[in-house]
């Protein structure tokens, strides 16, 4: 385990991909039927979706402006920030930084009758598919996943509201044209068309939200990644966080000591790192069993330092 290089991250394509797959809303955006292409003519909302062969299916409210914007021009845009549950999401608003977010453009087109159908259907089928899985994890997944927030992270509780008949929706598949990688700092970064179609989602990302929480939500865990910060990067961390994670391996904000220059006044910051498996990960039971593997030895590693071992 070490830190990042290129053998260790994940294509552009592939970060974008698993955004996609880990989140269930996002911010679509479309032309107001009176717009002219100014900025200001342009409606957005949030929506839900899931993603269907590669393109995401969003159901729009029927009272949403989109319904009358996408009559005359099925132009848009389509924005989905990778999740940031519970605690992360404070720490990054006071870092100043952003999760990292797919920016999509192309079309929204409506699906209507048959295809209709057949999308709700395949929505009710994966919403059952997760909560069968949910239940028959091995005791090392749900020993990682029981901290966690379970409505806040689970994909399934926030898409029920789509097929329980309280509000009528109207489903648009969003045709690609473009994708755009924004970084934590705000940077763009376009992403090859023919790499989003070529690459699939890892089997973890249905799971990021609640595994990023189940881990930032449990003291003993998030020790966990402060021993590995000393043991496997060689940093000191005061603190650490979760904050995100893919089949290769996972990023860590650790809270690690900088002396301010002139006055010497000791401070802390929090800084990112990559830590890396020496194996890659299939799913969310490889996932799990690496981890409490790495805590296992990160506890020996410590212990022999400390001449306990």
């Amino acid at each position: 385990m070490k830190g990042s290089n290129k053998a260790t991250v994940l294509t552009l394509a592939e970060k974008c991909k698993n955004i996609l797959v880990s989140n269930w809303q996002g911010y679509l955006n479309t032309i107001k039927t009176d717009a002219q292409g100014s900025k200001e003519n342009i409606y957005t909302s949030k929506v839900k979706y899931i993603i269907r062969k590669g393109n995401p299916l969003i159901w729009v409210p029927e009272h949403e402006l989109h319904n009358v914007n996408t009559i005359i021009d099925e132009r848009g845009s389509f924005s989905v920030a990778s999740p940031y549950p519970g605690p992360l999401g404070k720490l990054l608003k006071s870092m100043n930084k952003f999760p990292v977010r797919v920016a999509l453009t192309g079309d929204v087109v409506p699906v209507k009758d048959k295809k209709a159908e057949s999308a709700a259907n395949y929505l009710k089928e994966m919403m059952l598919s997760e909560e069968k899985a949910l239940k028959e994890f091995s005791y090392t997944v749900s020993g990682v996943l029981s901290s966690s927030n379970h409505f806040s992270t689970t994909r399934s509780e926030n898409l029920k509201e789509l097929i329980d008949g309280g509000e009528k929706y109207v489903i648009y598949k969003f045709n690609l044209s473009s994708c755009m990688f924004v970084d934590g700092n705000g940077g763009t970064h376009e992403v090859d068309f023919e790499d989003m179609e070529k690459c699939k989602a890892s089997l973890l990302a249905p799971y990021s939200a609640k595994l990023i929480d189940g881990i930032n939500q449990s003291e003993a865990r998030r020790r966990g990644l402060i021993l590995f910060c000393f043991t496997y990067l060689n940093v000191n961390a005061r603190d650490a966080y979760m904050l995100s994670l893919d089949r290769k391996g996972f990023d860590v904000l650790g809270k690690v000591h900088s002396k301010v220059t002139g006055d010497e006044i000791d401070e802390y910051q929090w800084k990112q790192f990559r830590i890396t498996f020496k194996e890659e990960t299939r799913d969310i039971e490889s996932f799990c069993q690496q981890l409490a593997e790495m805590e296992e030895d990160a506890i020996k590693k410590v212990s022999s330092y400390s001449g306990l071992g």
